[in-house]
């Protein structure tokens, strides 16, 4: 049984993003479908209280971002590579970009009537209700722009894609191998192509849509379904965790009560004992009555790491 658990669900693109990254390594691992939106019970015993989608559970080691998934991933299995040499620091840079500025263009745009109606077609208008107020109050004070504009930007974003892969007749964004840019750029191509009302923005990209065809080839990897109370027991059952330390430098103590937040949507504070700080990442340590002692890991970058008053008083 593979010990990489994937908590996620099939039509969150973030979840495509990993699962076309184990498809890519050829790694069988174990699905847990989570809920679309709150409650979701299950997640916060594991996370504390993140609730985006997806994220790696191994044992009792939770690892949220698809950033820091990717890399921690690669870590444990690393061919093929996510970050090939060719392609240096511009891998991750693309992927970062992608996973921001190309994502938040690609769903208001997507979302627009027309799109929504496709992506939710048969769901009962009680849920499309619930599920509005949900992604409101999750992008709650974001700045989010219209379909319009998310439309103008989507097409220089693409011109922009369509020109790397145009330059020399590359197989892949940056060059002949895939790296971690490819998974982060198709999630958003993904989620536009699911809604054939307004996919007619992509047609003008024929190098685009043979290179997603080239992404898509890789498929999911070897999934087995895993329900969440046996992913509890994994957590709870586990009795270690992955070694870290907290460098001084950073400006905190090892053991001292912090929270961990998103800095952009979805900023749910995650309380805990911080047990690992670098300049790429954050670990704090928490109980929880259903998945024992539990390690939760973030990326350094997009996360707000703050002392926890509450928990020191």
């Amino acid at each position: 049984m593979s010990e990489l658990i994937l908590h996620h669900y099939a039509g969150s693109p973030f979840s495509e993003k990993m699962r076309l990254v184990l498809g890519y390594k050829g790694l069988a691992w174990q699905s847990v479908t989570v809920p679309v939106m709150l409650p979701k019970p299950d997640v916060v015993a594991l996370t504390g209280g993140y609730r985006r989608t997806p994220f790696l559970q191994i044992g009792a080691d939770i690892y949220c971002d698809s950033a820091l998934m990717c890399q921690v991933i690669e870590a444990r299995h690393p061919a093929p590579t996510l970050y090939p040499v060719a392609a240096a620091g511009m891998a991750p840079l693309l992927a970062q970009w992608a996973d921001s500025d190309l994502f938040w263009a690609a769903i208001p745009y997507t979302m627009q009537p027309a799109g929504a109606a496709a992506i939710f077609a048969g769901a009962p208008p009680e849920f499309l209700q619930a599920f509005a107020a949900d992604r409101a109050a999750m992008t709650a004070g974001m700045k989010r722009p219209s379909a319009r504009d998310a439309a103008a930007a989507l097409q220089s974003y693409l011109g922009w894609l369509e020109s790397l892969l145009l330059k020399d007749g590359r197989a892949f964004l940056l060059g002949a191998e895939p790296s971690v840019a490819d998974f982060s750029v198709a999630q958003s191509v993904w989620y536009i192509r699911r809604a054939p009302p307004v996919d007619a923005i992509l047609a003008p990209y024929a190098a685009l849509a043979d290179w997603f065809k080239r992404v898509a080839a890789f498929g999911h990897g070897q999934a087995q379904r895993l329900d969440s109370e046996a992913a509890l027991a994994i957590a709870r059952e586990a009795g270690r965790h992955e070694a870290v330390t907290v460098q001084p430098e950073q400006g905190f103590s090892a053991g001292a009560p912090v929270q961990v937040s998103a800095t952009d949507y979805a900023s749910d504070p995650v309380q805990g004992r911080l047990v690992g700080l670098n300049h790429e990442r954050i670990t704090i340590e928490r109980s929880d009555a259903r998945a024992g002692l539990l390690h939760v890991h973030f990326p350094r970058i997009g996360y707000a790491l703050r002392k926890d008053e509450d928990q020191a008083s």
